[in-house]
């Protein structure tokens, strides 16, 4: 029994946001943890943490790469996915180097597309072991240029979490450990440690968020796996906690309910996800993750977000008409209505210190805001945007 966030409480704190995650094979585990304890309190099977590059995984979709194209071990492998139920958008972009020409065209979707609200990142094993063994300046020199490049795109608003490396065993083996790299193994555990520290000094520096997972696990390596990189179920449940526990302290939003146990449970593919729910084909994204987005109803399951705050001038031209950069279309549909704003209020508590002890920065104040879900100040014209 491990204490976790339940399903309810992820569901509301993360209702109607966008979410995405990049980084390796561990973020991916993160991806899926979360896209699953959005739809059900159960945890990921073994083989659902150990597969990569499937068609789709708890009604998510393969946008790019993986079984779509070639599945190799290289630094040039590519996975996208993405998860889109009708109040949360999550997305998954695998990386081998923080900083490369494909992070650029990542960075490209975010200023021409859809902003991010919580971005959880992390990459240091590539990159450390598979491209320099004088890593070091490369790896501060990217970290510098993808801070930096991030910061100028996302707006202020967005919660960007740099989650550090979790503990490495001193016997390895992985995908990314290649026959060329072997001799690295040994002394690869103590090199994280090393990137951990100045990956982390930056970003606090920077006044980005730190989470030390590395030190939050360094007691719990009897739930790291066979190949010593890797982590179970259990772990990566503790990781998403830690995650939404800190957006939660960042946006000074008390969760409704104490945390409650989760039990181990099989997750089975007959297992209905909302109730009888069902969702339409054309949900899945073909073109580039840029069709479909989450839209609002009435429905808030008792955690509605504040306001958000005024947005930039530069994007108010293509939200008066509904959209976003390249193609989100998130008008409401005419037979809903709006619930007034007082109703179903969170209840919101100052980001004192004193809430602060998995993260290495306090950030003073952050707004919490819901960008699909605001009143239409057009609203005399008969519908909602």
């Amino acid at each position: 029994m491990v204490k976790c966030v339940s399903h309810q409480q992820a569901s509301q704190l993360l209702h109607n946001k966008f979410i995405v995650v990049l980084g390796d094979s561990i973020q991916r585990s993160v991806y899926k943890d979360l896209v699953l304890l959005l739809q059900k309190d159960k945890r990921l099977t073994f083989q659902q943490l150990r597969s990569k590059g499937e068609m789709s995984f708890e009604r998510d979709c393969l946008v790019e790469g993986g079984c779509l194209n070639q599945m190799h071990n290289g630094t040039e492998y590519r996975e996208v996915r993405q998860f889109q139920s009708a109040h949360h958008l999550v997305r998954f972009y695998f990386l081998t180097r923080i900083y490369s020409s494909y992070m650029q065209s990542i960075l490209d979707d975010f200023r021409h597309g859809l902003k991010p609200d919580v971005v959880i990142v992390n990459s240091c094993v590539w990159d450390i072991s598979r491209y320099s063994s004088t890593w070091k300046d490369d790896y501060k020199e990217n970290l510098s240029r993808f801070f930096d490049k991030l910061s100028g795109i996302l707006p202020e608003e967005t919660l960007v979490l740099w989650s550090l490396t979790m503990p490495l065993a001193e016997r390895i083996k992985g995908g990314f450990l290649v026959p060329e790299i072997e001799h690295k193994a040994p002394n690869l555990r103590y090199d994280v440690i090393e990137a951990n520290f100045y990956s982390g000094s930056l970003a606090d520096a920077l006044g980005i968020d730190v989470l030390d997972l590395h030190f939050q696990f360094r007691f719990a390596l009897h739930h790291r796996t066979n190949d010593g990189v890797h982590w179970n179920a259990l772990a990566h449940r503790r990781m998403t906690s830690l995650l939404l526990q800190h957006a939660a302290q960042a946006w000074g939003v008390k969760l409704p309910c104490p945390l409650t146990a989760v039990e181990h449970t099989e997750v089975t593919v007959k297992q209905p996800v909302y109730g009888n729910a069902s969702y339409p084909t054309e949900m899945c994204p073909t073109n580039r993750y840029n069709k479909g987005r989450p839209h609002n109803d009435e429905t808030t399951g008792g955690c509605r977000p504040a306001r958000r705050p005024q947005r930039p001038f530069h994007r108010r031209k293509c939200e008066q008409h509904g959209r976003v950069g390249n193609g989100y279309d998130y008008r409401a549909h005419h037979h809903q209505h709006y619930v007034p704003y007082h109703e179903h209020q969170p209840h919101f508590e100052p980001y004192h210190e004193h809430h602060h002890q998995h993260v290495m920065r306090s950030r003073q104040h952050r707004h919490h805001y819901a960008p699909y879900y605001r009143p239409n100040p057009y609203a005399h014209f008969g519908n909602y945007y």
